[in-house]
């Protein structure tokens, strides 16, 4: 198990939002937290600690007013963190292999491959002969629905058909190198991890980050443990350096 930090951006700043409730009408989400410091303060404060991929996600959508502050902020991250860093965010693939040349270890994939609720793999495989299934993460955000998780794409936005079993991390893990799994319902909140999610993501066969809900100490390892040890986790709003209680050093601390 390993800690994977995070970097957020909405609207040209660095933040740790609600997740269910970003909306693209307005620009507007929760906010628990907006940073005075840049991007690439948290990414050298990353690599200070030796602490490779953890991801940048720019909230705001291509059409967006605030999308290139964002991007720019993602990019000066990239920068400052060459390696370190994986990008999300409206990656497709007319970007991606832009994003990549900027530092970025790898892109991170949702809404791009899916169309008309489901998984387009035709879609896939054109990212995949863009950069290479190697240098691709899946990012499964997942929406508790109809009694079972679902894929949400669009910035959280829509809920697709697929729900996340491991039929589908068997369909797509071989167009990926891991997968990137928030729980939308406990982002944000604070109020503990999903554990039945997690102990779903432990049989995926690959690597995987857990993101959503991590509240105490005791979480991280309530989920190292469900997790038997391969699922990786970041922490958002509760970690110290985005105005939350649990020490990005205890952390460490932890897991090593």
């Amino acid at each position: 198990m390993s800690f994977r930090p995070c970097i957020d951006i909405h609207n040209g700043r660095v933040k740790q939002i609600v997740g269910s409730t970003l909306s693209d009408s307005g620009d507007r989400a929760v906010e628990n937290f907006v940073s005075d410091r840049d991007a690439a303060y948290f990414a050298e404060l990353y690599k200070k600690y030796d602490l490779p991929g953890g991801h940048v996600i720019i909230l705001n959508s291509g059409d967006s007013e605030y999308y290139e502050a964002s991007k720019a902020q993602a990019v000066s991250a990239l920068n400052a963190y060459p390696g370190g860093l994986m990008i999300g965010g409206g990656i497709n693939p007319d970007n991606a292999r832009d994003f990549l040349s900027e530092g970025a270890s790898h892109v991170i994939v949702t809404s791009y491959i899916f169309e008309g609720g489901r998984i387009s793999f035709d879609r896939i495989e054109k990212l995949v002969s863009a950069v290479g299934a190697d240098r691709i993460v899946i990012d499964l955000s997942c929406i508790r629905s109809d009694g079972d998780y679902h894929v949400a794409t669009d910035r959280w936005q829509n809920i697709s058909d697929e729900t996340v079993d491991a039929a589908l991390f068997d369909k797509l893990g071989r167009y990926c190198s891991g997968f990137l799994v928030h729980a939308v319902d406990s982002e944000g909140r604070s109020a503990g991890i999903d554990e039945e999610l997690i102990g779903r993501l432990a049989g995926a066969g690959c690597e995987v980050c857990y993101a959503g809900g991590i509240s105490s100490y005791d979480d991280i390892r309530r989920l190292d443990e469900i997790g038997a040890g391969r699922v990786d986790f970041t922490v958002g709003s509760k970690l110290d350096i985005f105005g939350g209680s649990l020490s990005i050093e205890e952390i460490i601390r932890c897991i090593r």
